[in-house]
């Protein structure tokens, strides 16, 4: 009996929190800045509560004061010591096994990023992941907007039928930003938002990479990885 072939065509990743695991390390360069300011310390379930996109509005309810600190002056700042260290964050532990088994089920692959693109394509060079990526789409600058309109174009260039791909990521934005461009969204609560805020928008919502081979259209999604970690497969909540 033939396998199954999976129902998608072609897989957009989100990077940050999605593949890279940069949670704590945003909270650390965050409390940074905070430190600084005499201003309240992030943990995680405050990050949580108050992160999202604009991050210009994220940074308004941190308390900063923009008569005194522009949102330029904080996005400039707070990149210099995000890539201080940059290189020091991991991946998320699936996530070079679940690249491996998307393109071994035929899949192609790409990346689009709020990351700064010169930045994006470094890091992803510096894991050694960018031969799993037809196409890496960042921003052109650091302020981190939509990723709408960089979606339309990258969603132009690969020239497929927006129901054979899906977006994978870790935001209520990116949910906003397949909904804009029509594709299906599987959301992974690993992330810089919390299971609990991507199931109040979204049904499709798995709690780590290895819970997308679960999912309808990805079951050959299955990560021959080491067992432990988020490699072990865990069913869809």
């Amino acid at each position: 009996m033939a396998a199954r072939m999976p129902r998608y065509r072609h897989v957009i990743w989100d990077w940050n929190g999605t593949l890279l695991d940069d949670l704590d390390y945003c909270i650390g360069v965050m409390n940074s800045l905070l430190v600084r300011r005499g201003l309240p310390l992030l943990d995680r379930a405050r990050y949580h509560d108050v992160f999202d996109f604009p991050v210009r509005d994220y940074y308004g309810r941190l308390g900063f004061d923009p008569q005194t600190d522009s949102f330029e002056k904080l996005s400039g700042e707070f990149i210099a010591a995000y890539d201080a260290r940059r290189g020091e964050c991991p991946l998320h532990a699936a996530a070079p096994a679940t690249l491996a088994a998307v393109q071994a089920a035929g899949l192609t692959q790409s990346l689009l990023s709020a990351y700064r693109h010169e930045t994006l394509l470094e890091i992803v060079g510096h894991f050694g992941l960018t031969g799993y990526f037809c196409q890496l789409s960042g921003l052109a600058d650091i302020y981190a907007r939509s990723k709408v309109a960089l979606g339309r174009a990258q969603l132009a260039s690969l020239g497929l039928p927006p129901d054979e791909l899906v977006l994978i990521g870790d935001t209520v934005h990116d949910l906003e930003v397949a909904r804009e461009l029509g594709v299906s969204c599987v959301l992974v609560a690993a992330g810089h938002h919390p299971a609990g805020k991507l199931r109040r928008h979204h049904d499709q919502v798995v709690p780590a990479l290895s819970g997308l081979s679960l999912l309808p259209g990805l079951e050959a999604l299955r990560p021959a990885g080491p067992p432990g970690g988020d490699a072990a497969p865990l069913s869809p909540q």
